[in-house]
């Protein structure tokens, strides 16, 4: 098949490779526009715009699809299908209906479950046994289309970064299966009274409130491990939280309890497993305390 693919992040950079290796063309590549980043402030290239430069495919960048030029360019294309993977654009409607197929995603959550922008992380955080990857037919609305093929696994005790790798290699597998059987797939409508919403990782959310629960708080670490990194003081000091196991325990919320940095949360306690201090490599435990002794009866923040 003639595709467009769109996609920014190293999430979607697989359902590209897949996509290319099974034969596709591959028309044009559309990914956010180069950013800033690193000690010298260089223009770097997405993930997806490098790989795609990497196996000699046509990259676009703009900033918006709103306007008649950029539509009437992709349009131009001929694409028999769009495949989307966590591009960042909204796609308005004359870019929704110009391939012959529309426009396809991978979302990485099991609709209607986890619609919107954070599905992982959310998913994680909330506890959910299992999540996966919906292949949908894209339309107006925030994640609504309909569904054409779903792909679970369990979440166990993987961290956001761990699923997300995942999802990733799975949505890819799912797009080409998809693409390969596209007309035998009979899209099923979602169920929008049972749909829950996955809003963007806002910073505030990111600092860890000892006063919740053991259990609740070692999800809330995985969910935004390794980035944006749950986070506490430890006096003058803001360290990152990566990893957290449950454990027993009980005292002020906040209170170190031992001298194996185990801590006192509203109900229960939990031991960290892995921390990043401030401009330092992430470390175990062992080796933070090595290099920063924490007394017992320390009140974190």
């Amino acid at each position: 098949m003639r595709i467009i693919f769109m996609g920014t992040p190293d999430f979607a950079v697989p359902a590209l490779v897949a996509l290319h290796a099974a034969g596709h063309e591959i028309a044009c590549v559309y990914s956010q526009p180069p950013s800033r980043s690193g000690r010298g402030k260089k223009l770097r290239p997405s993930p997806v715009h490098a790989k795609a430069e990497e196996l000699g495919i046509a990259v676009r960048t703009p900033k918006s699809l709103r306007g008649e030029e950029a539509q009437v360019e992709f349009a131009a294309l001929g694409a028999d299908v769009a495949v989307v993977a966590a591009y960042g654009l909204i796609l308005p409607q004359p870019v929704l209906d110009a391939p012959t197929h529309g426009c396809l995603n991978i979302h990485a959550s099991v609709l209607p479950r986890w619609r919107g922008a954070a599905p992982i992380h959310r998913a994680v955080m909330a506890g959910d046994q299992e999540t996966g990857v919906t292949i949908m037919q894209m339309e107006a609305g925030l994640d609504t289309g309909p569904m054409l093929h779903i792909v679970r696994t369990p979440i166990a005790a993987k961290t956001t970064g761990e699923l997300t790798a995942e999802l990733a290699e799975l949505g890819a597998g799912a797009m080409v299966e998809v693409l390969a059987g596209l007309g035998g797939y009979a899209p099923q409508p979602q169920d929008d009274e049972a749909a829950t919403y996955a809003p963007k990782i806002d910073k505030a959310e990111a600092r860890i409130g000892w006063s919740r629960p053991a259990g609740e708080i070692v999800r809330h670490v995985a969910g935004l491990a390794p980035f944006p990194g749950a986070w506490f003081e430890l006096g003058e000091e803001r360290v990152k939280l990566l990893l957290a196991e449950e454990v027993a325990g009980a005292g002020s919320p906040g209170e170190v309890l031992d001298a194996d940095f185990t801590i006192a949360c509203g109900t229960g306690a939990l031991r960290p497993l892995r921390l990043q201090r401030a401009g330092k490599p992430a470390m175990d435990r062992e080796d933070f305390l090595r290099g920063r002794a924490v007394e017992v009866g320390t009140r974190l923040a």
